[in-house]
């Protein structure tokens, strides 16, 4: 068996057995078919490479493109599934990328929007014509939900509940979880489905969001229509952001980080913690409403003052 094949191999059984996320199989192919070139320069297979020719294809790598510590974690937990993988195949009976180290990613805090910020940019949308309203409907969505993009890609007709104010959404690894859309999100996507989606498509297309030609839109299309959106609105967004906008909000407002977790998908709360940052104004308001000696309370900050050492 060649490379190739078994790589082909490999991406069947991440999609058919395991059933996770496109976006994920993509991911792991390729990095396999990265690594798969560098071995043939190295005159290996798969079945025969060691943890010195992992680690020097992620130092190739490194020095190539100056990948981030978080491309590395990639890159290594690729190699590691596919070893799993030779090893379910007894290809082999051994995994060397378990013994090469995973770097410790950064903690990176997602860009936020404020409230102001996002209805500026769903209030730039121009809802006369029919892409208008599926704009809307769409990025109105994303936000009320906290949908990932491949999320709002996939929805189909037959996974939303305007009545119940209810969205199916099947995420990562096809784990499927009911999500509650607010008001304005209903209403959006009410219209979007009266009025703007018989313009663009007929009745057999099951996807919800489509595009002109009447096909369901793709993640680029969505990418390239928030640009040109946040562009116009001034404002410096990605498409994520909403998502990240969506979960900041509602911990803010005061919701459960596990009820977050829920409704966001996520497998690990751990995940879901990233977003409990609050700016310093949120702190100051929390401390002046809450604690029993906080300025609010003492009437100022003299008085504050008096009980600091």
């Amino acid at each position: 068996m060649t490379n190739q094949q078994l790589i082909e191999r490999f991406r069947d059984y991440l999609l058919v057995e395991l059933h996770l996320a496109e976006a994920t199989v993509d991911t792991y192919y390729r990095e396999s078919m990265r690594f798969a070139g560098y071995l043939e320069q190295q005159a290996t297979g798969i079945a025969e490479a060691d943890p010195q020719m992992i680690v020097a294809y992620i130092l190739a790598r490194q020095q190539e493109s100056s990948i981030d510590s978080r491309t590395v974690a990639k890159a290594v937990s690729s190699l590691r599934s596919l070893f799993q993988y030779c090893i379910l195949e007894r290809l082999r009976d051994d995994n060397p990328a378990m013994v090469v180290e995973m770097p410790k990613a950064r903690m990176h805090l997602p860009g936020v929007l404020s409230v102001e910020e996002v209805e500026h940019i769903l209030d730039t949308i121009d809802i006369t014509e029919a892409l208008g309203l599926r704009d809307r409907a769409l990025f109105e969505l994303l936000y009320s939900c906290g949908l990932r993009i491949s999320e709002a890609v996939e929805l189909e007709l037959s996974q939303v509940f305007l009545r119940e104010s209810i969205v199916r959404v099947y995420g990562k690894g096809r784990k499927e979880r009911l999500v509650p859309m607010g008001e304005e999100a209903r209403y959006w996507l009410r219209r979007y489905l009266d009025e703007g989606r018989p313009q663009l498509t007929g009745i057999e297309q099951p996807k919800v969001f489509v595009g002109r030609r009447g096909a369901g839109i793709s993640r680029k299309g969505i990418w390239k229509r928030f640009k040109e959106l946040t562009a116009r609105a001034g404002i410096d967004a990605k498409v994520h952001t909403l998502r990240h906008s969506f979960a900041t909000h509602l911990l803010e407002g005061g919701a459960d980080l596990r009820a977050v977790q829920e409704l966001l998908g996520h497998a690990d709360i751990s995940t879901t913690q990233v977003y409990t940052h609050i700016d310093t104004s949120s702190l100051q308001d929390i401390h002046r409403s809450c604690h029993p000696r906080s300025i609010e309370i003492l009437g100022s900050e003299e008085a504050v003052r008096e009980v600091l050492p």
